[in-house]
Order: C-alpha cells, then sequence, then structure tokens
C-alpha cells in the first residue's frame, strides 16, 4: 500500500468512526461541535449567539441544545443535548509534534468534511473572543470550510489532539491543543461549571510606556509593566499593589508586557496564590496575591 493509499484508507475510517458524533451548530450551520460525554457536546464559544442553540447530527434531526459549562476566554463550551447513540470521542494520550498527520472532522454547513493535513507547528497562540490570550494551541494544514470552528483534530488512532479554532491565511489553521489543562477544563464545563480566570484588578502600561513615564519623574529605567488603575477591593489591591507600581516578576516570570501577567495567571484558580516582585520608586518588594475562594 502506497502512502497515499494509507492516507485515503485513514480518511475513510475515521470518517466512519466519529461522523455520528459530530454536529453542526446554529441552524445555518455556522460551526461544528462533537461529543464528548453523554448528553454533552463540546464547541467553541464564538459560535453561539446565545445560551440556546440549535445543533444537527449528521444522520438525525436537528435538536435544542443549551449551554452547560463555558471557558469564554477559552473560546469553548459544552452544551446539553441528546446524544442519542452518538460515539464518545476519546483523547490522544499522547500529543502531536510538526510533521505529524491529522484529520479534521468538521459539520459546518450540515454537511460532514472530512480531510487531512499535517502538523505545522505547536505552542503558537492566538485571542479569545474577549481579547485573552490562549497558549499552546497547534496548527495544521488540514482544510476547513466555512463552519469548521469546533471541529475535532484527530490522530491516525481517531483519537482528539485539538479543537479547530480559525483560519489563518495561506492555507494553515490553529486548534486549542487537547492538553491537560484543556481536558480538566471540559471535564468540569461538563459537570455544569463556567469557568473565569482569576484577575489581579489592575490596568497596566507595558514596557515601553512604563520606561518613558519612570524617565519623566526621574527615576531608573527597568524593566517591568506599571499600574494605571487598581479596582477597590481587588487581589491586587488587597495584597497592597498601588498605582504607580512597577510590576517587575509575577510567579517567578519576567513581565514586560500585560499578556506577561496574563500568561503568569494562566493555570491559577481561586483559592490559589501569586508572589510578584514590584518596585515603588527605587525600592523593591514582595507581595502574595491571594485569589479568593469565590472571585
Amino acid at each position: 500500500m502506497t502512502a497515499i493509499q494509507e492516507l485515503e484508507e485513514r480518511t475513510r475510517s475515521t470518517a466512519g468512526a466519529v461522523g455520528r458524533s459530530v454536529v453542526s451548530i446554529g441552524r445555518d450551520g455556522r460551526g461544528t461541535g462533537y461529543v464528548v460525554g453523554v448528553g454533552r457536546v463540546l464547541t467553541n464559544a464564538h459560535n453561539l449567539r446565545d445560551r440556546t442553540t440549535q445543533v444537527r447530527f449528521v444522520d438525525g434531526e436537528p435538536a435544542q441544545a443549551s449551554v452547560v459549562g463555558s471557558d469564554v476566554d477559552g473560546d469553548l463550551v459544552v452544551l446539553e443535548v441528546d446524544t442519542g447513540e452518538a460515539p464518545v470521542l476519546d483523547w490522544a494520550s499522547d500529543p502531536v509534534t510538526a510533521g505529524d498527520t491529522v484529520v479534521v472532522a468538521a459539520a459546518g454547513q450540515h454537511v460532514l468534511r472530512v480531510t487531512w493535513g499535517q502538523v505545522t507547528g505547536v505552542e503558537r497562540g492566538f485571542r479569545g473572543p474577549r481579547g485573552r490570550p490562549v497558549h499552546g494551541a497547534l496548527e495544521h494544514t488540514a482544510p476547513a470550510a466555512r463552519g469548521s470552528s469546533g471541529a475535532p483534530v484527530l490522530n491516525g488512532a481517531g483519537q482528539v489532539v485539538g479543537v479547530n479554532t480559525h483560519r489563518l491565511e495561506h492555507g494553515f489553521y490553529l486548534a486549542r491543543a487537547a492538553d491537560t489543562e484543556l481536558r480538566a477544563a471540559v471535564a468540569a464545563m461538563q459537570e455544569g461549571r463556567s469557568i473565569e480566570p482569576v484577575r489581579l484588578g489592575v490596568a497596566l502600561a507595558p514596557g515601553a510606556v512604563a520606561r518613558r513615564l519612570r524617565r519623566a519623574v526621574g527615576l531608573a529605567d527597568r524593566e517591568g509593566v506599571l499600574v494605571r488603575t487598581v479596582v477597590e477591593g481587588s487581589p491586587a489591591g488587597t495584597a497592597g499593589i498601588a498605582v504607580g507600581d512597577l510590576l517587575v516578576t509575577a510567579g517567578g516570570r519576567a513581565l514586560s508586557t500585560p499578556d506577561d501577567v496574563i500568561a503568569a495567571l494562566s493555570g491559577l484558580r481561586p483559592g490559589d496564590d501569586l508572589v510578584v516582585d514590584l518596585v515603588r520608586g527605587e525600592t523593591g518588594s514582595t507581595v502574595t496575591v491571594r485569589f479568593p475562594d469565590q472571585p
């Protein structure tokens, strides 16, 4: 069997194995979702218009679904809907690497499309629906038509290695990698949780602006992000962070942009702590920010 024949066989077998588990999202088929549990469908948050939406299985009638759990900043929601006998798709046990072949099964516009391509990169990033950066995405070349957001990206065994998010230019696509963090989030959403990231409660100026402002008042240049606003009663305010402070590190991560702060907060949950090094004027200090159990 030639390499092309092997790819053809893999694509056909994947279509047969996962087709019943893939759904179109919305009356117009604007997105794709797939079965992650009995009565549970995963899709992208940006595919929804409100808390309810129509889903259509490839071999069935349309049904009304409702949001049971969400992670809007991560661009994910879990819907509750009757999944019937549709199989639950398995997570892959091993991550993919650049050069691996992947298959995408999408049902946008109410048509099942199964295509294959290669992983061209990992540890990519994009911004979620509310502008918050999402890290650790994989990039691939499996062609995806309109309505492919939320489609499962599969390995050769038909296991999920990622969740399609959006098209890049020149035939490249991004997907949320099915890593430990994503799987934990999906499990929590299936149980009815809505995941909100912890927040410091500050507005920040990036390093270049911070240096310019420090020079303007005669302070030495330091790398960091400048606190411009502190929300009253926020975790930052309770920890003693004040307007004019220069945040230098957070959780051991050096800071030069607001996105660095968001990366330092990634993975933290209510009840966790974050150690922040800061400079006030010319004096350095360390504070511990505690995120309350009920944000």
